[in-house]
């Protein structure tokens, strides 16, 4: 047997600490193991703290509280790999936390300590949990820029081609992070990141493919950037990954990365190159793709194969023999994309649309037909999203053209009966964009009986569609026939309900489709008597400037005639036109015109307020000269001024050529009275004479004398009684009369006379000359003659005018009741009677109770073989020489016209 061999065992050193297994459940004591100096121990604790904060936020809040974000950032810098690992993973965890973040937000150097953590020798395991913390800490502004700052872009882009799938989302989780600032976005470029986010399309994992496209998306949005990712053919590779139903959840933001590109008019002419634009639009309709013919020269024709095969075209694999592959019938291969993916798409070349030079491109491809196509869709945003983008190319003449022929315009008109408030919205849009300027397309909407649903829609709840679809009507009234259709199917008082909504867009859209179909006089008639014109009122108080001016505008169209010029005075439209027109910010011409048409239709208002009528202005019976008023005074009508009581105010003059028919009645009632009078008279004397003669004396005879009195006296008492009676049941009856018949202007005899002599002696004359001047002499005599200059103060005219008004009992004179007048008084009448024979002549009013009528003649003498010259303008003289014309501009002319 072997001798057993005595082991020698050293004792350690004197100065060694024995090892010291030590277990710890507190957290603050795991804490303090940080400040160790043994980096095992620091380790450990690291470790401790990672596993400890990844359970919950509440431990990142009580570590954070303990003072752990201190030390750990300390150690992330330590010079032991483990150490550096063990401490970024913990404090990449703990930046979920957002007290932990805004205390590293404190502490510079807590930013480039992650990113330092992100050179290329550092474990794998390292920059993952520090680009975590990086993306967690990304989400604010003021940490995006001290990324950027300290260059953690270029650090995270060269992260994006580890091996590692953590590290790859991480990475591109903070530059999707880091994008949403414009200065990453070019840092980015700089760092050649693009390319590797589009690589990183490939990738096995969702969600890695997810943040890439959102990082496309935001990179996109600059200008510089798109150009980037053209040159690496972006659009051929998004196009093939929409190829792939697999990925068919993440296909929307693939779209929206293109809709970003298709901004640029350089992307769409490089897809129109490549045929991808074609190809985009038969994988959104749910059809085979195009196969595309290789260019030669370039490689831009050439698909990339790097996602696999389209997505629409799908190939068996035979069981016994791999090899061989059979394409299915066609119809059964197409797999359809999502109602999200389309809709997208929609949006996106409704985005590039938008340009003028984008839609051009957009129609040679096409594109319309894929959206005419997503019209008849089941889901509604689709629908939507394809209406609108019709509505932006629409905007393309040549689109629109294209639509119809391509049997769009029925598709939207089906679509304005959907529920979908959206859809109509959209769907109306696209129809007033289409009927815009186009006759053809107007037409085609009544063929397909659009006006019918057009119509009800005015009724509609939804606004916008209101609106819409009055701007749709309002293009169709362009066309005669359409006008009338619309017309005869009650358009004029339909439109009467979106007059009374409180959206201003609806207010200014359907004042403008009233102003379009109220152009004739029976329209008019239906609009007025349906209580319109109060509707069109009522906006010219609104705030909004489109809602006034429309207004004012469908207001001119229809003081057009006279009965609805009326009806807007009396509600109150001529006192607002007014007030809009004395307004500094409120004033506009619509206003202005609607105001020239009213007092056109009134030519009392007219005179009132501007003092001038010309001589198309033709003077009618019922005008009244009202004297001058303010801007902003109420303009009263003949009846009011009829009801005033007598004051000592100048009278209102009034012209009415109508003759009493009381008075002739009751002058013919007086004669046949008289007549009847004398023959009741002979015949009552003869047989009161014989009855008295025989008994009369003996009667009287035998009744005393004071019996016979009181008889007498009683009797006459009560007749006196009955006769009042009567008489205040007559008066009462008259009163009520008078209230319930409708009110009967003044009546002017002499004036009738008047016209009758002016038209008999006056207007058969040869010349206009004569008859201006034959006719100022017959309105001279008729208003007390010629008076001589310096004589006018002495001319007494007030009090007879005086007294006519107290015959009259009345403030209204009537002109013919008038025998002494001066300017005001003839040249009035002069205007009245000139208009009745077509004489054209201007009454213009001065101030202190001047007026002159202005007539165009020739200056010479109208003679068989004379030289003629223009016609000029002079002034009839109606006061000191009756008849004379003076030229306007004359130093006389001036004199006249002026106290």
């Amino acid at each position: 047997m072997g001798k057993k061999v005595k082991e020698d065992k050293k004792p350690p050193p004197d100065d060694v600490f024995d090892t010291l297994a030590v277990e710890s459940r507190q957290a603050g004591t795991v804490v303090l193991m940080l400040s160790s100096p043994e980096e095992d121990v620091q380790s450990k604790a690291c470790e401790a703290i990672y596993k400890f904060v990844d359970k919950c936020d509440e431990n990142k809040k009580q570590l954070l509280d303990l003072g752990a974000g201190e030390a750990l950032l300390k150690l992330m810098q330590s010079e032991d790999r483990i150490v550096r690992r063990n401490a970024c993973m913990a404090m990449g965890v703990m930046t979920a936390h957002p007290e932990v973040r805004k205390f590293l937000r404190k502490r510079e150097e807590s930013v480039p300590a992650f990113i330092q953590l992100l050179a290329p020798e550092e474990d794998t395991v390292v920059h993952e949990f520090s680009a975590l913390g990086l993306s967690n800490m990304a989400t604010e502004f003021s940490s995006k820029a001290s990324i950027f700052e300290s260059g953690g872009v270029d650090a995270l882009v060269k992260c994006l081609s580890s091996s590692d799938p953590d590290v790859q989302k991480n990475s591109v989780e903070a530059l999707a992070q880091l994008l949403l600032d414009y200065q990453s976005r070019a840092a980015i470029r700089d760092a050649d990141g693009l390319n590797p986010l589009l690589e990183l399309l490939k990738s096995e994992f969702a969600i890695i493919q997810k943040l890439s496209l959102l990082a496309l998306d935001r990179a996109s949005q600059d200008s510089e950037n798109r150009s980037a990712l053209r040159e690496l053919e972006a659009m051929s590779k998004l196009i093939d990954f929409v190829a792939h139903p697999e990925w068919n959840d993440l296909h929307v933001m693939a779209v929206m990365v293109l809709s970003n590109l298709l901004e640029d008019i350089e992307s769409l002419e490089l897809i129109k190159e490549t045929g991808g634009l074609k190809r985009l639009v038969a994988l959104i309709t749910d059809q085979v793709p195009p196969e595309e013919e290789p260019k030669a020269g370039t490689g831009k024709g050439r698909r990339r194969q790097a996602l696999g095969p389209p997505r629409r075209v799908q190939r068996e694999v035979s069981k016994k023999d791999e090899s061989e592959k059979e394409e299915p019938p066609p119809g059964e291969a197409i797999i359809p994309t999502l109602p999200d993916v389309k809709m997208c798409a929609a949006k996106a070349i409704a985005r590039s649309a938008k340009s003028a030079e984008n839609r051009k491109i957009l129609h040679e491809q096409e594109a319309e037909k894929m959206l005419i196509h997503l019209l008849s869709h089941e889901s509604n945003d689709v629908q939507t999203a394809a209406a609108q983008a019709l509505g932006v190319m629409s905007e393309n003449l040549l689109s629109k053209d294209s639509i119809r022929e391509w049997e769009g315009l029925q598709p939207l008109i089906k679509l304005c009966n959907s529920d979908n408030g959206d859809v109509k919205e959209a769907a109306t849009l696209a129809l007033a964009n289409l009927t815009a300027g186009n006759s053809t397309n107007c037409q085609e909407v009544s063929n397909l009986n659009g006006v019918e649903t057009l119509i009800h829609l005015l009724a509609d709840s939804r606004d916008e569609a209101v609106a819409n679809t009055c701007c749709v009507l309002t293009n169709m009234a362009t066309e005669e026939g359409l006008r009338s259709e619309a017309q005869g199917k009650g358009v004029v008082t339909a439109l009467l309900e979106p007059l009374k909504s409180q959206n201003t867009r609806v207010q200014a859209k359907s004042s403008l489709a009233v102003a379009a179909f109220v152009c004739d006089a029976d329209s008019r008639s239906d609009f007025r008597n349906a209580g319109g014109i109060e509707n069109l009122v009522m906006l010219l108080h609104s705030g909004n400037d489109e809602v006034r001016r429309n207004a004012a505008w469908a207001l001119a169209v229809c003081a057009v005639d006279e009965p609805t010029a009326i009806e807007i005075c009396k509600l109150g439209g001529m006192d607002l036109l007014q007030e809009i027109q004395v307004s500094g910010t409120r004033k506009n011409p619509f206003a202005e015109v609607a105001l020239e048409r009213l007092l056109d239709a009134n030519l009392s208002a007219k005179y009132s307020l501007t003092g001038q009528l010309s001589s198309t202005n033709l003077i009618e019976d019922g005008f009244y000269d009202a004297g001058q008023i303010r801007p902003n005074t109420k303009f009263m009508s003949i009846e009011d001024y009829c009801k005033q009581e007598l004051n000592d105010k100048r009278p209102i003059l009034f012209i009415v050529a109508k003759a009493d028919p009381v008075a002739t009645q009751s002058a013919s009632n007086l004669e046949l009275e008289a007549k009847d009078n004398s023959k009741t008279n002979v015949s009552g004397k003869s047989s009161r004479t014989g009855r008295e003669g025989k008994g009369g004396r003996r009667r009287a005879s035998m009744i005393p004398d004071d019996d016979r009195k009181s008889k007498q006296k009683e009797k006459e008492e009560k007749q006196k009684e009955e006769e009042l009676q009567a008489q205040l049941q007559k008066e009462a009856e008259a009163l009520a009369n008078s209230e319930n018949q409708p009110f009967n202007p003044p009546t002017d005899s002499n004036l009738v006379k008047y016209i009758e002599e002016v038209t008999e002696r006056i207007l058969p004359l040869a010349t206009a000359t004569e008859q201006v001047k034959a006719l100022a002499q017959f309105v001279a005599d008729k208003m007390g003659g010629c008076i001589e200059k310096g004589q006018l103060p002495n001319f007494s005219w007030e009090l007879p005018l005086s007294q006519v008004k107290f015959e009259l009992k009345s403030n209204v004179v009537p002109i013919g009741k008038i025998k002494a007048g001066i300017h005001i008084h003839r040249a009035l009448l002069f205007k009245a009677l000139a208009d009745r024979i077509a004489l054209p002549c201007t009454l213009t009013r001065g101030e202190y109770n001047r007026a002159w009528n202005e007539v165009m003649l020739p200056e010479t003498p109208e003679q068989p073989g004379a030289q003629k010259f223009p016609p000029r303008c002079f002034i009839v003289d109606l006061i000191h020489q009756p008849g004379r014309l003076m030229r306007s501009d004359s130093p006389e002319a001036v004199t006249y016209k002026k106290l």
